[in-house]
């Protein structure tokens, strides 16, 4: 095959470590009918690409292309495609979680999971915005109803869902409580938190009562604890969907609401958030940008569980 048939892939054909990421070559796709090719310019990485790299998650045995987050430009449009044509730059999240794919330098996907990219910000920024995005989209504003006024927690506000979900609160009217180590807490207020707290000074399931909305960014016995804060007819939703029976049980007990999701591709989201970035009232912090074939190094500085906001693969 020539190098116009074929494409720069990060794929891995055991589970393991970042060193089992390999940079390949492939077979570029083709869209299908309602699909466009997209040329990936940026594609965020998230903890999700990590911990499937580890254990397979729900893809089971390698070999796979990881990645879910889309930023780029449509290089050709499938039969039946009327929302885009080549040129057009666009952002969005590949279908969870079995479309991944994007760690590579072109990607096929339904026209359906992308929406416009803002105009006003770089491939880069919008790269690391889709999944964490419509993760606490779905979460706050379709799961929980967040309303002008209520509260919120939110554990692990400075990692990459928990920063952008602390946004998209204000952006709803509500007063955001957030968790963070010391350290962070002057970046949790410039981005709205009203107030940070240090978990590990301050347990928040004894320090806060009356919370409207917890967002459970952790999983382990979060859930479970973070339902003794809520008031009566509160909600939490755990973006971690496996757990113990006890979440539903203890919820029914108290009186409140327990939810699990998983997030899901969805370009009405993702008009949402293109809404909300063009108006100034969402941005990724990127802390750190990788090349396509450094993909294992965005793996292991993810791994170590301190990132501020989000890492993104640039691929040129």
């Amino acid at each position: 095959m020539s190098d116009v048939n074929t494409m720069r892939a990060i794929t891995q054909n055991v589970l393991g470590g970042p060193e089992v990421l390999e940079e390949v070559r492939l077979p570029r796709p083709a869209p299908r009918p309602n699909e466009v090719l997209v040329r990936v310019r940026a594609a965020g990485v998230n903890p999700t690409d990590w911990k499937h790299r580890a254990t397979g998650g729900f893809l089971g045995e390698p070999p796979f292309t990881l990645g879910w987050d889309v930023s780029g430009t449509v290089e050709e449009t499938g039969v039946g495609v009327a929302a885009f044509q080549p040129g057009d730059e666009v952002f969005g999240m590949l279908s969870y979680p079995f479309g991944h794919g994007s760690h590579a330098e072109y990607v096929a996907a339904p026209a359906r999971f992308f929406w416009h990219k803002p105009a006003g910000v770089d491939h880069v920024q919008a790269g690391a915005l889709p999944l964490v995005s419509l993760t606490a989209w779905q979460a706050l504003v379709e799961r929980a109803e967040l309303r002008p006024g209520q509260r919120v927690l939110i554990h692990a506000a400075a990692g990459g869902v928990g920063h952008v979900a602390v946004q998209i609160a204000k952006a709803r009217g509500a007063h955001v409580i957030g968790t963070a180590s010391a350290g962070k807490h002057d970046f949790l207020r410039s981005i709205g938190v009203d107030e940070p707290v240090d978990y590990h000074e301050t347990d928040v399931t004894e320090a806060f009562k009356d919370v409207d909305v917890v967002l459970d960014t952790l999983g382990g016995d979060t859930a479970v604890k973070s339902l003794r804060v809520l008031r009566p007819g509160g909600v939490v939703v755990s973006i971690l969907p496996v757990g113990s029976d006890e979440f539903p049980r203890e919820a029914e007990r108290l009186g409140v609401r327990a939810v699990r999701m998983l997030v899901d591709a969805d370009q009405a989201g993702m008009r949402e958030i293109a809404a909300l970035v063009e108006a100034g009232k969402l941005r990724a912090s990127v802390e750190r940008t990788f090349p396509l074939a450094d993909a294992a190094g965005a793996h292991a500085l993810g791994e170590q569980g301190r990132t501020t906001g989000k890492l993104v693969l640039v691929v040129d």
